[in-house]
């Protein structure tokens, strides 16, 4: 009974991924438990990306075009990041970098 403890999930733990089917080989948990991790890791670098964008979006509205500059570097930083992890693709990044400055200009 000890030896079947080490194949059971804690499905409190594992909450943010669910499987379709109950894992039953021991790669198969240590994946599940892997995934997860990254879940939660991939959703924290998502949210810090959607947040930059927000700023500077609310930046461009009230058209504070110095402040706007500023933050430019550190957006173009956090979109590069997040590209070079596969939150979003590099294409993506660069279209948004690229949008945003033609935006910041017209100012």
């Amino acid at each position: 009974m000890s030896n079947l403890n080490n194949y059971l999930i804690d499905r409190h733990k594992f909450s943010s991924y669910t499987p379709a089917h109950m894992a039953n080989t021991k790669s198969a948990i240590k994946r599940i438990r892997r995934i997860s991790k990254q879940t939660a890791v991939n959703k924290v670098r998502k949210s810090r990306y959607k947040i930059a964008l927000k700023k500077m979006k609310l930046l461009i509205e009230n058209k504070k075009k110095q402040e706007a500059l500023k933050f430019l570097p550190k957006l173009n930083s956090e979109l590069m990041k997040i590209a070079k992890t596969g939150i979003i693709k590099k294409q993506n990044a660069s279209r948004n970098v690229s949008r945003i400055t033609k935006k910041i200009s017209s100012l």
